[in-house]
């Protein structure tokens, strides 16, 4: 028993200190994104847009051009949909085909970004090649790049970030998604005003 009240200690206060006096997004006005979700919902928006937070550039390697890197910050002013995905997933394999039609026909308003982790290069690249998977992904076997999002669920496999055209987090999703899901939030972001951020 005495070994096991300081791990019990330490829980409680890991426990108190997760999501009690802070809103979903997270932080102070110009801080970045740090996700808490708000009593366990797995749908979560962020509205009005000043309540959102930025995103840091997330960058990597791509999965379609080894050897380069590929980012949101390669796609200033436009709605950005960043999915999480692994080959390995199921619902995985049902959501792609979905998030493609969105990058179809959201073209010109916003762009798909994969992430794609614990997964090997080339069972990858056949998942997408298979499906007919056109957009890009930053292959991230080892999760170094989504570390890089404070809070947020590693272990959710699907799930999709949608920013607005300032990088700043919009909408999470940490249960697979379809274009109903997503094409009318991008056109309702895509038609909203920049706020001034370069991001």
């Amino acid at each position: 028993m005495r070994r096991l009240l300081p791990a019990l200690l330490g829980l409680l206060l890991l426990v108190a200190g997760c999501g009690v006096g802070r809103d979903a997004a997270g932080g102070g006005p110009g801080q970045d994104f740090q996700f808490v979700a708000p009593g366990g919902q797995v749908r979560i928006t962020y509205d009005p847009p000043e309540s959102r937070r930025p995103i840091t550039d997330l960058r990597g390697e791509s999965l379609l051009r080894e050897g380069t890197q590929v980012g949101i910050g390669d796609f200033p002013d436009t709605v950005r949909v960043v999915n999480i995905w692994g080959s390995w997933c199921g619902p995985c394999r049902a959501e792609a085909p979905e998030l493609q039609a969105v990058a179809e026909a959201s073209r010109g308003k916003a762009v798909v970004l994969g992430i794609d982790v614990r997964d090997d290069r080339q069972a990858a690249l056949d998942f997408v090649t298979d499906r007919g998977i056109t957009y890009d992904s930053i292959y991230d076997a080892p999760g170094r790049t989504l570390a890089r999002l404070d809070g947020y669920p590693r272990n959710v496999v699907p799930s999709t970030i949608v920013l607005d055209r300032d990088a700043r987090v919009a909408a999470v999703f940490l249960v697979p998604v379809g274009s109903s899901d997503l094409l009318p939030l991008i056109t309702r972001l895509a038609a909203e005003p920049r706020s001034g951020s370069s991001r």
